[in-house]
């Protein structure tokens, strides 16, 4: 692939949007390869790249103080604007003393909950002005997309001052009804927990952290959440269940149990997420729903969290669905397959249940 880079890059962005792929990799030793629907398709015709390559390909990315810190730190996080014609969220690193790079295609397009095939409880979901929501979910299952789209209609629906702390900044919004800052780590700040314990000073309504990285991140945002702001946020978290344990156990057990305390007033819901691909092409989201009842924060507040799973089960009344439910719902409807659906489940057995009743 040896030549000018900077035209090598654009011609592999443009094959990239052009198929619609959500993902590039470069690493040495293999051709360039697009995740296209979540599989992984190799670009056979530009060939193997060499250690030139993916270093030349990762430069061409970079400004000159971006190549210093990579070579500082070994690793790098950033957002690349590729001619206006899409974003994409960088990582570049270091691997048996060569770079790679992947890259992650962030649509310019922020499209809807109803566009994106999620559930309409969660317009529901943001309407307090006040509370915790999480959008959880293993890597690669829209998280991000999710939380654009629900900060989006807060912007289209409500005068709020909207404040985002990302790692590197995704989507971009552009203010409706809303006013947005967007603030990125490193780059108009030093980290989430010091971005976050700004916002008091700074009159928002809204505050959009791109992760829950640590206690002192999940501490704040609690803080938050608990004094008149509407906080959202992501986690790399399987379940609802799965996720307060992951908020509670980031604690000191010391401290375990006024976490629960807060977490049980302040939760609005949880979102667990996964894209599944569909029969006629393309993915979908399943979900798995927690709404925060009287129930839920008492079983929050107890420490009875594998109880919760039952009380989802229990509670479509509300609007609270649990995965296998969701998938089985996807199954009648024709939307995906059985034998992908467990795949995706965490409990396979109760999904051929739910699909036979």
């Amino acid at each position: 692939m040896s030549g000018n880079y900077q035209e090598k890059l654009k011609e592999l962005l443009d094959i990239a949007v052009i198929q619609n792929s959500s993902d590039i990799h470069l690493t040495v030793g293999y051709p360039p390869i697009l995740r296209i629907t979540g599989h992984l398709v190799p670009l056979v015709k530009m060939g193997r790249l060499t250690q030139e390559d993916t270093q030349g390909l990762a430069f061409a990315l970079l400004n000159n103080e971006q190549r210093k810190r990579l070579m500082n730190v070994r690793e790098l996080d950033f957002s690349y604007n590729f001619e206006n014609k899409a974003r994409f969220r960088v990582n570049v690193f270091f691997q048996m003393g060569y770079i790679s790079c992947a890259l992650r295609l962030i649509p310019n397009k922020i499209l809807t909950i109803e566009e994106l095939n999620l559930p309409p409880i969660l317009h529901k979901l943001i309407q307090p002005s006040q509370g915790f929501i999480l959008i959880t979910g293993p890597s690669r299952q829209g998280k991000s997309t999710t939380l654009a789209a629900l900060i989006d209609e807060i912007n289209h629906t409500k005068a709020a001052h909207i404040i985002t702390i990302e790692d590197p900044i995704e989507y971009i919004f552009e203010g409706d009804r809303s006013v947005i800052e967007q603030r990125e780590v490193y780059q108009d700040t030093l980290s989430f927990a010091r971005a976050l314990r700004a916002t008091f000073r700074q009159d928002p309504d809204v505050i959009m952290v791109g992760e829950m990285r640590d206690a002192e991140t999940i501490s704040i945002a609690l803080s938050a959440a608990e004094t008149g702001h509407l906080v959202l946020s992501t986690l790399h978290t399987n379940s609802a269940s799965q996720t307060i344990h992951r908020i509670v156990d980031a604690f000191p057990p010391e401290q375990q149990s006024q976490v629960r305390a807060q977490l049980s007033a302040s939760l609005l819901g949880v979102v667990s997420q996964r894209l599944i691909p569909r029969i006629k092409g393309g993915l979908i989201p399943a979900c798995e729903i927690m709404i925060n009842t009287p129930a839920v924060a008492n079983l929050i507040r107890e420490n009875k969290i594998h109880e919760l799973p039952m009380v989802i089960e229990t509670s479509l009344d509300v609007g609270m669905i649990s995965l296998n439910r969701y998938l089985a719902n996807l199954i009648k409807m024709k939307e995906i397959s059985l034998e992908v659906a467990i795949n995706y489940s965490l409990n396979p057995m109760e999904l051929r249940n739910l699909i036979k009743s």
